[in-house]
Order: structure tokens, then sequence, then C-alpha cells
């Protein structure tokens, strides 16, 4: 960004840049770049962000100096982190809540609380292994309008709720609060899984092994509950809820090992339970 705002330094640097990919793009007969077409539109949106660059680090420790409150918000699941997701079928980042701290400069310390944000259910776009994967609950999901890839359109994986995948995830991020949402998508179960370990052979796992091969083998352990089958999405409190989806979703809570605080029926504000 300094670059960009920065009008020679950004035009010296692209034209290096254009010299370089052009000369790549001749090896393999592609149209060329144009440096004119490029810089213009670069310099624009440089001109038009300048106003908005500052030293961020500063920014935030001045507004932590005067008792401002601040929220972090990150994008992707736990396992799609570069450090402690399921290599090699991970994102380029720390998508943890660690990676709030290196990506705005606030350090450990200051953050004071984490809301862990999950689905009632588990869901995972592209590769990599998903012990609770579910054909029928991904059809179920998928014929709903439900969990296609906000960016890419993808029909995403689904299947039941994985408490050994979101104990692990609860541990990474230091997880003090759960906002489990998505629940009126299992209104029509009867009878609705929870997965409470795994098996690999004759192994139990109550963790998520390191070994990717071991986690590909891995089969679901589950526990069963009853399904409330009635609509939920007019509940606007807790007492609202069914009694049998309170139950499932504070069971889901304690196999997690965080406090139930938010509950989400819906897209809506007013969807938004309070615990």
């Amino acid at each position: 960004m300094i670059d960009l705002v920065n009008p020679e330094r950004f035009k010296r640097q692209l034209e290096a840049k254009i010299r370089e990919n052009n000369e790549i793009l001749k090896t393999f007969g592609a149209k060329p770049l144009s440096f004119k077409k490029v810089h213009e539109e670069y310099r624009a949106a440089g001109d038009y962000l300048k106003p908005f660059v500052a030293n961020t680090v500063v920014l935030l420790h001045e507004a932590v100096r005067r008792g401002k409150e601040m929220l972090f918000e990150g994008a992707q699941g736990t396992f799609l982190d570069i450090d402690y997701g399921t290599y090699p079928f991970v994102t380029s980042s720390n998508t943890t809540a660690g990676g709030a701290c290196t990506g705005s400069g606030i350090p450990p310390h200051r953050m004071d609380r984490v809301v862990g944000v999950m689905k009632a259910y588990t869901t995972r776009v592209g590769e990599g292994p998903l012990p609770t994967e579910n054909p029928e609950i991904a059809d179920m999901l998928h014929a709903m309008g439900r969990e296609f890839g906000a960016t890419t359109g993808r029909p995403r994986r689904c299947g039941w709720f994985d408490s050994v995948a979101t104990r692990h995830a609860a541990m990474v991020n230091g997880i003090d609060e759960l906002a489990v949402t998505n629940v009126d998508g299992l209104d029509t179960l009867e009878t609705i899984k929870v997965c409470i370990g795994y098996r690999n052979g004759s192994k139990r796992y109550d963790y998520v092994p390191s070994d990717i091969e071991i986690l590909s083998g891995c089969q679901p352990v589950y526990a069963e509950f009853e399904g409330w089958c009635t609509p939920t999405h007019k509940a606007r409190k807790w007492k609202d809820l069914p009694p049998k989806a309170r139950t499932y979703l504070k069971a889901i809570a304690e196999l997690t090992g965080a406090r139930l605080a938010i509950v989400s029926i819906g897209p809506g504000r007013e969807q938004t339970i309070f615990v």
C-alpha cells in the first residue's frame, strides 16, 4: 500500500514488473500487458485510497490507550489454518484467533474474549478429511438452498456436528463463548447425530490426530439426540426454542468445552438469540 500511494516509486516498480511479466507472456505467445492501462487503473486506485492509509498499529494502540472496544473478525475455519489445520488441505494464513494478533499488531494479553462461531452441523469446502461427512445431510441442506460457497458457489461438503474437531478448535483458539448458527437447518430431522470420538482400526481417538493419513482413515463414533421436528425460525428468545433443540445445543456446547452464548436460527438480526 505504501508503494501504491507513492506515484514515482509505484511507476518504477510497475515498469519493472510489466517487463518481467511480458517476457513470460511472450514465451507462451500471449498478448502483452499494457503498462499505460495498468498504470492508469492502479494510480486511480492509489489516489482514491491514499486518504484512508495510516499506520494501523499506532492507530489501534491509541484506541486501546483511550479504552476503546474493538472487534476482530476472522475468516475461514480452524482446520484451514496453515499451522493447525489439516495440512496440506489448508489456506495460506493463520485463520485461528492468534491471527487477530499477528494481523493487527495488538498483543495477545489485550485480547479479553474469544467467541467461536460454528454451525449446528459440520461443513467444509474443498479437499481434506471430514470424518462426519454425510451425503444425505448434504443433499438435504443443498435442497434447502444452503451451504454453497459465498465466492465460488461450490456446494459445501456437509456432515453431522463433530465435537472432537470443535473441542480441538476451542483449545487452539482459546474460545470462551460459542455462537452456534444454522440451527434451523436441522428442524426436520427426527434423529440428530453428534460425533463424540474417532475410531481408526482398533484405536479410539478423543482428539484430532496430527497424522493426516490417520485422520483420513478415522470413522466417527456417534451419540444420538432426538430431533425437535418443528420450525425454529420464528423463535426470538432462548425459551422460545423447542426443549429438544435446547437440549441439543447445551450438549454440543458441553462437548466443545465452551459456554453457549449465541444461537442463530436465520440470517436476520432478529433471529440471533442471546442465551
